[in-house]
């Protein structure tokens, strides 16, 4: 089997999204808990096969199962194995970059999220200090990354991340990235700061899907905070979570891709996944290795279609590839 994933078994393994570990494969610092998005709270892990990498949820039910294979590990499903690999240990949340959630709270209620459920903690200025320092202890540190929900508004939210991200670029001559829910400067300021790459998500690119699910939230008021990050920040530098199985048609994720890509804006495809905290608000219908596999080959046209690459992404997501199927890396 090739040293990589090859991209229908990865497609496979994101459309299942979880497995069962044998306890003894997974000490403490090779496990991570999210504290953001869809999948807050849950623990997970990282796999890497040679240049790629996949994240998945613990799970005990799972229909995949990670045993020990060799001097790594290995895949299976119904008793077959399906995939080689090695367990790879993230520095904070993800393997090579400081990749920290400032608000672990949020004051508006995307059905998808559970975040706003679990009225998480706001981390101080001193304790992300303390996490990145300890992140940077390490060799593979290349990046630092911020995502944030939003504690009291987008305003004091965008004012409290810019002064953390000032506060780390005095400090580290690494790349630092942002993702935060857009405010009228947020571009201008972050950028002043010193981070250099910013994603604001669109999650739906359906009109209708979005009303319902983003409560008080503005899908035009993003997408043109996108148009002006991409002017302030430039080519290859802005992303948006775009997320798979909300009940959207792959004809509204092509059109969705083509105005995202024409704007120079780099969509990144997020399999969701569906939360208890969200039972019965919310349909949710985890995409299949087909679907994942053909909206990932239109994103990528798209991107070749208007001079964008993935490989320029330093921070965040895009470099990590480990949530999702990624144009150019994994395709």
């Amino acid at each position: 089997m090739d040293e990589r994933f090859p991209p229908e078994i990865k497609a496979l393994l994101l459309a299942t999204g979880s497995a069962e570990i044998e306890p003894a494969l997974l000490p403490a610092e090779l496990k991570t808990t999210a504290t953001a998005g869809p999948g807050a709270g849950g623990s997970s892990f990282f796999i890497r096969a040679g240049s790629l990498r996949v994240r998945l949820s613990i799970n005990r039910d799972s229909p995949l199962k990670v045993v020990t294979w060799g001097n790594g590990i290995a895949i299976r499903k119904e008793g077959k194995i399906i995939a080689y690999g090695t367990l790879e240990p993230p520095l904070c949340h993800c393997p090579n970059q400081a990749y920290i959630t400032v608000s672990e709270r949020c004051i508006f209620d995307c059905k998808f999220c559970p975040v706003p459920l679990l009225n998480g903690h706001v981390k101080t200025l001193d304790e992300i200090l303390r996490l990145v320092g300890e992140a940077a202890k390490h060799r593979e540190f290349s990046a630092i990354s911020l995502t944030s929900g939003v504690a009291e508004s987008p305003e004091k939210e965008v004012e409290y991340m810019v002064r953390i991200v000032r506060e780390l670029a005095r400090r580290y001559e690494v790349p630092i990235g942002v993702s935060v829910y857009p405010t009228d400067s947020s571009s201008e300021d972050l950028k002043a700061a010193g981070a250099c790459e910013i994603k604001y998500n669109v999650e739906t690119m359906d009109p209708e899907i979005f009303r319902k699910i983003c409560p008080g939230l503005s899908l035009d008021s993003i997408l043109n905070a996108l148009k002006k990050a991409v002017r302030i920040f430039g080519k290859n530098q802005v992303s948006s979570n775009f997320i798979i199985g909300l009940g959207e048609t792959d004809q509204c994720v092509e059109k969705g891709v083509e105005i995202l890509t024409g704007m120079g804006v780099i969509p990144n495809l997020r399999p969701i996944s569906a939360h208890r905290l969200r039972a019965g608000q919310i349909t949710i219908e985890r995409p299949d290795p087909d679907r994942l596999l053909r909206l990932t080959r239109i994103n990528k046209a798209a991107l070749e279609s208007h001079g964008l690459s993935v490989l320029q992404a330093r921070t965040m997501c895009l470099p990590c590839t480990g949530c999702d199927l990624t144009p150019q890396r994994d395709l």
